[in-house]
């Protein structure tokens, strides 16, 4: 997982979990993680891989267009190229954001999550009488055929 980079959700992830981002990876690392902060952990890692790409067109963009830079190297096409990388960056960032925020939205609170869920199964028995018990499909069929 992407845990040297930052991203613009860990402050949200600390919010939610109560730790620093480094210390919930090192949770899920010892495996004494709920499932909910491994996921989370997991869209925070694409997340921050694509803020890097994102970074890294937007720097590739800007020094093509410094006014240092030779005027005789730049290509039209190259940005242009640039500017879909950045489009898809740019969606991919967003839709991974969004997944993340709802998952964070709609945990449970942090005590809640400690305690784990017991339910009781309870069990019914009903014994019907012969004469209450439906009769097969078939015997229906059968019976509804004869005179």
């Amino acid at each position: 997982m992407s845990q040297d980079k930052a991203s613009t959700m860990d402050a949200d992830l600390q919010k939610v979990f109560g730790n620093p981002v480094p210390e919930l990876y090192e949770a899920v690392a010892s495996h004494d993680a709920s499932l909910a902060l491994v996921r989370a952990l997991e869209l925070r890692s694409f997340l921050a891989l694509i803020e890097k790409q994102v970074a890294r067109v937007r720097d590739r963009v800007h020094a093509d267009m410094d006014p240092e830079h030779d005027m005789g190297e730049l290509s039209a096409d190259k940005l242009r190229f640039d500017a879909q990388w950045l489009e898809a960056a740019l969606e991919a960032r967003d839709g991974y954001r969004a997944v993340l925020g709802e998952l964070l939205r709609t945990m449970p609170p942090p005590a809640q999550q400690a305690r784990p869920v017991r339910s009781a199964q309870l069990r019914a028995t009903v014994t019907l009488p012969p004469s209450a018990a439906p009769a097969p499909q078939r015997a229906r069929a059968a019976r509804a055929r004869r005179p």
